[in-house]
């Protein structure tokens, strides 16, 4: 092998004005929102670990570093290679990409564009570029000005690409928006720091790649638990048993996704063992939460005394009870979350908002002992909690990503555990009845510019609920799906402001005003395109002759429906809900500011129905 050089570098140093080539190993781009979550995550925890919004800018150089591990560079002839490390060079590109768009000031864009692109003779070219896959340059392209650019019909990387940036754009934590973002983008280009491993022939670069991932000798967290556990077993025999219950379990859950068993360890662990939490101040230090998820083996190793770890028989009982017992459910878990499961349908409302903080809390209460009726019902009393939690949260326009709700999480996690059915009820009741904020304290809840998915999923929710309980069958998989085939939110009003200036004197009031929730839809993304510009009723200009929006919405779903009044009249279902319930549905032959204040009221107390407190103590009392 000839000279090899390894050197850390920032952000900034290892990017700006650079230029990388993907070399043939590594030209797709795989990671999904898993791995997306887990990078924002890690960053914004470590950049608030240091942040005081009382700080000035320049303080940024004393916060404390993230080491985001190592890449290997062939360097020979032209453009850097990139032999590894291409997962986290492209996401770091992206989340570049949404920073840049939000900042405000040019000189700290000017900055961040000269990690992400050069540009010579009026053409733009991506400091991580892949010759062959011109698609993907013009996709990057699209992100970088905002331009549309549709998910469909591409390779995968570009398929990935656009995923990854959706996801970035609608879970970049609240706590790094607004004053804090250009501390962040400086913390981010400075401060988070890789190793580059740079070889000077492709051959030696590849023969470090080998080395560094074929050998076997980087054993993964699970296998350096699995071998401390099992070393500690005296009797052959109990040791191949424990061996053989543990390899069963990792390979189910290794089936539902990679890395799915050290995050199945993680949520065991804290969930039934974490004393602690780091505190919510500068310089504080990782206690037993923070510790199990970035070293677990470590960990339970350290912790041995705490967790009964004493001689061989605990350390097979640790196996193949608690391991066994936590891993199953965690695994029944994860699968409600990739698909609706009846009486469990919380448990994915939550997954898609990307709670993965549930997972934990779901496991903390649950006991060996406890029957099967027993561990579903408190599996469906915890998350219909976070349910609500959840959809009080977006509906007052408060954070939900992980960094923020990582504290309250714990606490409750602490709080539940072992509990029974009845006493979690009881608890979680009390705890939502003593929220402050709950539906009622946001009378003006509206889509804006960072809650278009949230506003979707809270449709799909309240549309599905309106059919069920008026009879029809549950139709939420199709409304909640996004996308060309999908469906999207539809304004009731059309984008006319001069259609309502006798009733708002500024066409910002009414663009804000047209956004409440009460003037919103979910409708078919082709029915949306074709109809969104008709008028509604008889009283707006037609000089087209259009077919009129409420006669439009009769063919589609209920909530959508009961603007005609034809759905009075043809729909007993939905007649019996409206007497039974008392929600005040009515049909609206127009819609002036006065019918959607309606609507909006209207939403409010059916989302005060569908996530209503009492919804938990009904698994005690049905």
């Amino acid at each position: 092998m000839k000279e090899m050089r390894a050197e850390a570098q920032s952000i900034r140093a290892l990017l700006g004005g650079a230029k990388f080539c993907i070399d043939y190993y590594q030209r797709e781009y795989r990671w999904g929102t898993k791995q997306i979550a887990e990078l924002i995550d890690d960053l914004a925890v470590n950049f608030l670990e240091s942040h005081d919004a009382e700080n000035e800018r320049s303080a940024v150089e004393h916060y404390g570093h993230y080491f985001l591990g190592s890449i290997i560079i062939s360097d020979k002839d032209g453009p850097k290679a990139i032999i590894d490390g291409q997962q986290r060079l492209t996401s770091l590109t992206l989340l570049l990409i949404y920073i840049y768009r939000q900042l405000g000031e040019e000189e700290q864009k000017a900055q961040l564009a000269d990690l992400i692109f050069s540009q010579k003779f009026g053409k733009r070219s991506f400091n991580l570029d892949v010759p062959e896959m011109p698609e993907r340059a013009i996709c990057m392209d699209a992100l970088f000005t905002g331009m549309p650019f549709e998910n469909d019909g591409h390779n995968e990387s570009v398929i990935n690409i656009l995923g990854s940036y959706k996801y970035i754009e609608d879970h970049f934590p609240e706590k790094l928006r607004e004053e804090a973002l250009p501390y962040f983008a400086d913390w981010l280009i400075e401060n988070v720091d890789l190793i580059k491993i740079t070889a000077y022939s492709n051959a030696d670069a590849y023969t470090i790649f080998e080395t560094t991932n074929d050998r076997g000798l980087s054993l993964t967290p699970t296998e350096m638990l699995k071998g401390y556990l099992l070393s500690e077993i005296v009797n052959s025999e109990s040791r191949n048993e424990a061996s053989n219950v543990w390899r069963k379990h990792i390979a189910a859950l290794q089936n539902i996704g990679k890395e799915e068993d050290a995050d199945a360890i993680k949520a065991w662990l804290r969930s039934q063992y974490a004393r602690n939490i780091r505190e919510r101040k500068r310089d504080a230090k990782p206690l037993d939460f923070e510790q199990i998820g970035t070293g677990f083996h470590h960990w339970v190793s350290k912790n041995g005394e705490y967790l009964g770890l004493s001689g061989s028989v605990a350390f097979t009982r640790f196996i193949k009870e608690d391991f066994a017992f936590y891993t199953r459910w965690y695994e029944h878990i994860r699968r409600a979350a990739e698909t609706l499961t009846k009486g469990l349908e919380a448990i994915h409302f939550n997954a898609q908002n990307n709670f993965t903080l549930q997972y934990p809390v779901l496991l903390a209460p649950l006991r060996h002992d406890d029957s099967e009726g027993e561990i579903l019902r408190k599996l469906r009393i915890v998350s219909t909690y976070l349910d609500i939690l959840i959809a009080r949260r977006i509906w007052n326009w408060h954070a939900i990503d992980y960094s923020t709700m990582q504290y309250a999480m714990f606490l409750t996690m602490r709080d539940i555990r072992g509990k029974t059915s009845s006493e979690l009820a009881t608890l979680l009741s009390e705890r939502l009845l003593a929220e402050r904020e709950t539906f009622a304290n946001n009378d003006r809840f509206r889509l804006h510019g960072m809650n278009s998915r949230q506003v979707h999923w809270l449709l799909a929710r309240m549309t599905d609920y309106v059919e069920t309980r008026a009879g029809r069958v549950s139709r939420y998989a199709e409304y909640s799906k996004r996308g060309k085939n999908g469906y999207e939110v539809e304004h009731i009003w059309a984008n006319h402001p001069e259609l309502h200036d006798d009733e708002f004197s500024h066409p910002a009031d009414f663009s804000e005003y047209r956004n409440h929730i009460g003037g919103l839809l979910l409708l078919p993304k082709s029915f949306n395109a074709s109809y969104s510009d008709n008028p509604y009723g008889n009283d707006e200009p037609n000089p087209k002759k259009l077919v009129l929006k409420r006669e439009l919405y009769y063919s589609q779903n209920l909530l959508a429906q009961s603007l005609n009044e034809k759905t009075y009249k043809n729909d007993p279902g939905f007649y019996r809900l409206v007497q039974e319930s008392g929600l005040l549905f009515r049909n609206h032959n127009e819609f002036k500011k006065s019918d959607l204040d309606e609507r909006q009221k209207l939403y409010l107390k059916l989302a005060e129905m569908i996530w209503n407190p009492k919804n938990l103590s009904k698994e005690i009392n049905p």
